[in-house]
């Protein structure tokens, strides 16, 4: 494989590793919470994204990133907290709620722009799309090929783009309750792992680590349910 091709290669999948995690988290806040403000906020943190590489550079590599993950993520947590609860107690007071509720919280945000989800699909985008400019920067730098690298990574947020807005129907047909538990779970997560990230942890596995925190996190809201309904059910039978 001719030097070029190395360097394609290998900043699409780089990139890609970031661009799933950007998709992963506008999926996922566009299903529970409407795609207008969803994909707006998208928009806007591609467009900013655009200013900052295009005013930087090279100097892409000096922006500190850690101050800037631990901000993002816990911002993260704090609004996927409060999901994931909800979700947890959705679940376990009435199972898997149906599409009408759904609908319901929809038309009431239609009408203007929903800032929850603008301000998290906006700062998912962002911080992933910094990571992505870090590693073009870097790599192609190093390689002398920029260009290269640039069509690496866009290539790479093209497809992961693509693929994530091929599964937005199944997506939405997820029940309500449940939708707001795994989403909750997956912000919860990447805002644990971004928030310990900007203080210095340093996680053995990498981005692999946050598939864990997933697992933790889900391992949680399951026996959490469960010890819920159990309760509910013994002050039903008392």
């Amino acid at each position: 494989m001719t030097g070029t091709g190395v360097v394609l290669l290998t900043t699409f999948l780089a990139s890609m590793v970031e661009a799933i995690e950007m998709v992963i988290i506008v999926l996922g806040v566009g299903a529970a919470r409407g795609w207008r403000s969803t994909l707006s906020g998208a928009a806007a943190g591609f467009a900013v994204l655009a200013v900052v590489v295009t005013v930087a550079g090279v100097a892409i590599n000096a922006i500190p990133i850690g101050p800037l993950r631990l901000v993002i993520g816990a911002l993260l947590l704090l609004f996927g907290l409060q999901w994931y609860r909800k979700g947890i107690a959705r679940v376990a007071a009435r199972g898997l709620a149906g599409m009408g509720e759904m609908h319901v919280e929809e038309a009431h945000v239609s009408g203007g722009i929903d800032w929850t989800a603008f301000v998290l699909s906006f700062k998912g985008v962002l911080l992933e799309g910094l990571e992505i400019a870090i590693i073009v920067v870097s790599f192609g730098a190093t390689a002398g090929q920029i260009g290269t690298a640039v069509i690496g990574a866009v290539a790479a947020i093209v497809v992961t783009g693509f693929i994530g807005f091929a599964l937005k129907g199944p997506v939405v047909r997820i029940p309500r309750s449940l939708l707001q538990l795994i989403v909750g779970t997956l912000l919860t997560s990447f805002g644990t792992f971004w928030a310990l990230e900007g203080l210095g942890v340093s996680w053995p596995q990498s981005d692999l680590d946050i598939v864990a925190l997933i697992v933790v996190y889900l391992a949680a809201a399951a026996a959490y349910i469960r010890l819920e309904q159990q309760s509910r059910l013994a002050l039903g039978g008392a």
